[in-house]
């Protein structure tokens, strides 16, 4: 299941990314996540590892990895996100002192959700979409 949403954030891009790409901010923005930790150590970038842990739709600890990380232009994690081993990138571009935020999102099910994922995939684009919104909300706060 592949999808993408698109916000438009009254901020600059270097902002944007800084506060993406620390993804210990993940729970302030995205409701079903109640903790966001890294695991490694290190300069931020490819290959540093996250913990998390997700309250819904039920409680499960997951793990993901930086793959990608051109500071102010993308940004992009591999890894667990609920039942599905996904990867979710983040393409930035800056329009009229705005930045326009691309998430795409590539979510592979595992085992019998293999059969009712194409159901689920309107549902959760809705609510990575009201994430998203929730994301530009906390950063054009003054």
């Amino acid at each position: 299941m592949q999808f993408a949403n698109t916000v438009t954030i009254r901020r600059s891009r270097e902002d944007v990314f800084t506060f993406l790409s620390d993804f210990e901010n993940l729970p302030s923005w995205n409701h079903a996540l109640s903790s966001t930790r890294r695991t490694d150590s290190g300069p931020l970038g490819i290959g540093a590892q996250y913990t998390q842990t997700r309250s819904l739709p039920r409680h499960a600890v997951e793990t993901f990895e930086v793959i990608q990380f051109e500071p102010s232009d993308r940004l992009a994690i591999r890894g667990t996100l609920g039942p599905f081993r996904a990867e979710s990138s983040y393409h930035l571009e800056s329009v009229d002192g705005s930045t326009v935020l691309t998430n795409a999102m590539q979510l592979e099910p595992e085992g019998a959700l293999r059969l009712v994922a194409g159901l689920a995939g309107s549902s959760v684009k809705k609510a990575v979409e009201a994430n998203l919104g929730v994301l530009k909300e906390l950063l054009e706060r003054p």
